[in-house]
């Protein structure tokens, strides 16, 4: 009929393709299979059989509640009951959080040179679930970011599922795992979306000191490079130390500052993170990264709604006797770990100044029926029934990674266990 635009068929102007399957076949996505947990896929391929006659202890799992000894403040778990007993948050939130939330964590996490507001705070899915968006809202498929070595493998597990290339700047054993800051320079090139530093340290349990992360944040300024920080164990330093936050020093940098209730708090199952905008200059906001993070954050409609209601609550009554009681338990599982450690021919322990691991590494040459750390840390659970990471996971061969959470007896113990282990195989 003249005048009268002909209907489109749903489908018409595609190319067609016909539909010649007569069996069954569906496949993994390609998506699914590009990347690797490289903790699990060292674990899983581990021939981990503990000793018979001796009880297993792990030092391998980066869970603090996992034997009861830590756990949340007693204020936070009543703010979370409260809430949930109101039944006021039961439905969905906001992807980026709760206004009431983000205020707090905007308060908490202000500094000086950075007065955040609520719109400077994206709520996630964990600390993890805060670095990917991150990551995601910074840099592109065939782009890179540069991470630690020693570091949090997950970081190169994010990077490869969105076809991001990660290149590992060194951190130095000798200097308390400082960053080796020529080497990081060298790493940046036109490429290059994000450093991201964390600080205190998961595998290392180092803490910088205020001058080191100056100094970060000067080679960042040189190359105009922004910088995601994991701070998720902000604040978790040993008496003696000063924890140094990225964003107080941070200058013309931009930070995305990623946090959350697992570790400070005690509380990683209740899954939620926050990453907050440290915009001096308005680098993010000329980018529209502000956007792109709340964009990633709608994704999965974001975290657990009447945890995040409970988040000022948390943050106002836990006693600063909670975190100074925390710390002073984990220096003592450190000093305890680092001084029997340091007795045994063979090992070499760098003693921590923060977080909840150390690092020690393994002078193989004096060990000559064991290959690496992954022998290592397989015959020790053979032969003693104490399980540590290999630490060739996190990008350092020749270490171990032990969790000083452990109940003192049972730590204790295992490195007695780990003593008799390396006599009976030192040469």
């Amino acid at each position: 009929m003249p005048g009268v635009a002909k209907k489109r068929r749903v489908g018409e102007g595609a190319k067609e393709s016909k539909d010649d399957r007569t069996s069954w076949d569906v496949k993994a996505s390609a998506a699914s299979t590009r990347f690797t947990n490289p903790i699990r896929a060292l674990v899983d391929t581990m021939k981990i059989e503990p000793h018979p006659d001796k009880e297993m202890i792990p030092l391998s799992i980066g869970d603090p509640t996992k034997f009861g000894n830590f756990g949340p403040p007693p204020a936070a778990v009543e703010a979370v009951v409260k809430i949930f007993r109101d039944g006021k948050t039961d439905g969905y939130p906001k992807s980026s959080g709760l206004d009431e939330a983000r205020e707090a964590l905007a308060k908490l996490c202000s500094t000086e040179g950075s007065v955040l507001t609520k719109d400077d705070v994206v709520i996630a899915s964990g600390c993890s679930g805060a670095i990917d968006i991150a990551m995601g809202a910074l840099a592109d498929e065939g782009t890179n970011v540069l991470v630690p070595a020693p570091g949090f493998s997950l970081y190169r597990t994010l990077a490869e599922s969105k076809n991001i290339s990660t290149k590992s700047y060194r951190c130095l054993a000798e200097k308390g795992w400082e960053i080796d800051l020529a080497h990081l320079e060298s790493l940046i090139d036109s490429e290059t979306r994000a450093i991201i530093v964390t600080n205190p340290s998961n595998p290392c349990g180092s803490n910088f000191t205020r001058e080191h992360v100056l100094a970060i944040t000067e080679v960042a300024a040189r190359h105009k490079v922004p910088i995601i920080a994991d701070e998720i164990y902000a604040g978790m330093v040993f008496e003696g130390s000063t924890f140094t936050s990225l964003t107080d020093v941070g200058g013309e940098v931009p930070v995305l500052c990623c946090g959350g209730l697992a570790k400070r708090y005690l509380a990683p199952g209740w899954r939620v993170g926050w990453i907050c905008v440290h915009d001096r200059n308005d680098v993010f906001a000329k980018g529209k990264v502000q956007h792109a993070l709340v964009n990633l954050s709608q994704l999965i409609l974001g975290a657990c709604a009447p945890v995040q209601a409970a988040i000022p609550a948390i943050i106002e009554n836990t006693p600063a006797a909670f975190y100074t009681d925390t710390m002073a338990k984990l220096k003592s599982a450190a000093e305890l770990c680092f001084g029997k450690l340091d007795a045994i021919p063979g090992l070499k322990p760098v003693m921590p100044t923060g977080a909840m691991y150390l690092l020690c590494g393994i002078d193989i040459d004096q060990f000559p029926s064991i290959e690496d750390d992954r022998q290592f840390t397989e015959m020790l659970v053979q032969e003693q029934s104490v399980f540590c990471l290999p630490a060739q996971v996190f990008e350092a061969p020749n270490y171990f990674r032990i969790v000083t959470t452990v109940p003192p007896v049972k730590l204790a113990e295992a490195m007695d266990r780990i003593a008799e282990f390396c006599k009976t195989h030192h040469k």
